[in-house]
């Protein structure tokens, strides 16, 4: 069992869960939405039994000192996949953040429309998140919000690459820095969560940064088209736990 979830871990951090020859298909719809995740496979139960759940309404922080987070990254974006779930760009190795004195290394960031998380409530149209791993393989997810205004130029690059058929990837003609995406502010909200997508692994550091950026709305739609169907997991219940801020 625990070779098992390693694997699972493993194949949805790399985006090819699809791709597995005998993976189970999950979706966000119908008799595979996120309601019905935990009876898929006896690997998701986690995704019905866990306490630490993610995506969460993010309210009522706890304020506190919160160290910055020294982010080291360059340009590493090097290809972008349709894996029938989201859109994601693959990283190289060389880019990390550091969290709790230990490195964690940027592996991909994907889209999900509209976002997982809320803020006070709030729903945003798109949220990018992006995922890093230690060498133990212990998961830190930075998380961002956007909200409809300016084009941003990054996603520009990204959709013209964008994969319309799911299993397809591409070489992205010029590697893109993820930092292009992120706002100067980087003060976050810092709470414990999970996977937002199964296995639905629980023990993972968010970082949620406080300051959205913004997309055109022809961008939000052009993502939102290409899923033709929103690709959020509901909020779950913050249970035991607390955010801080």
């Amino acid at each position: 069992m625990f070779r098992s979830n390693v694997l699972l871990l493993t194949l949805a951090l790399s985006g090819s869960v699809m791709a597995t020859e005998h993976a189970v298909h999950w979706g966000y719809e119908g008799d595979v939405a996120p309601a019905k995740w935990a009876q898929l496979s006896p690997e998701f139960a986690v995704c019905g039994t866990g306490k630490n759940q993610s995506p969460i309404d993010i309210q009522g922080g706890i304020k506190a000192k919160l160290p910055k987070v020294p982010f080291s990254y360059q340009a590493g974006g090097n290809e972008i996949v349709n894996n029938g779930h989201t859109i994601q760009i693959n990283y190289v190795q060389g880019s990390q953040i550091t969290v709790d004195g230990d490195a964690f290394t940027l592996k991909q960031f994907h889209f999900h429309a509209p976002s997982e998380n809320l803020i006070d409530g709030h729903s945003y149209p798109l949220e990018v998140h992006l995922v890093h791993l230690d060498a133990k393989s212990n998961i830190t997810v930075v998380g961002m919000m956007f909200k409809e205004g300016k084009a941003n130029p990054l996603l520009d690059k990204l959709w013209a690459q964008m994969p319309v058929k799911a299993g397809d990837k591409q070489t992205l003609s010029k590697s893109v820095n993820v930092s292009d995406l992120l706002p100067k502010d980087r003060s976050y909200y810092r709470f414990s969560g999970s996977l937002t997508t199964p296995p639905c692994s629980e023990g993972v550091r968010w970082l949620m940064l406080k300051k959205p950026m913004t997309a055109s709305k022809a961008q939000i739609e052009q993502f939102a088209k290409l899923m033709g169907h929103p690709n959020n997991r509901p909020v779950q219940p913050l249970g035991a736990r607390f955010v801080v801020e």
